[in-house]
């Protein structure tokens, strides 16, 4: 009897100290963003671009058949 007494007060010593003795990880900086608006745009105008140019031929191709 006196050993299980012993092991449960050494356990309600020990336990706590072990739950206690580590501190949470800082929280994570944030990411860096990488700046798209100008390649974004010139992207966009380049596909509008060529989407008219596009248009034109298919257009022209189709008043002057081959």
């Amino acid at each position: 009897m006196f050993i299980i007494l012993l092991i449960v007060a050494v356990a309600l010593f020990i336990l706590p100290e072990l739950a206690l003795s580590q501190a949470p990880p800082p929280p994570p900086s944030k990411p860096a963003q990488a700046p798209i608006d100008g390649g974004l745009g010139i992207l966009a105008a380049a596909g509008g671009a060529y989407a008219i140019k596009k248009l034109r031929d298919r257009k022209t191709e189709w008043r002057n058949p081959v």
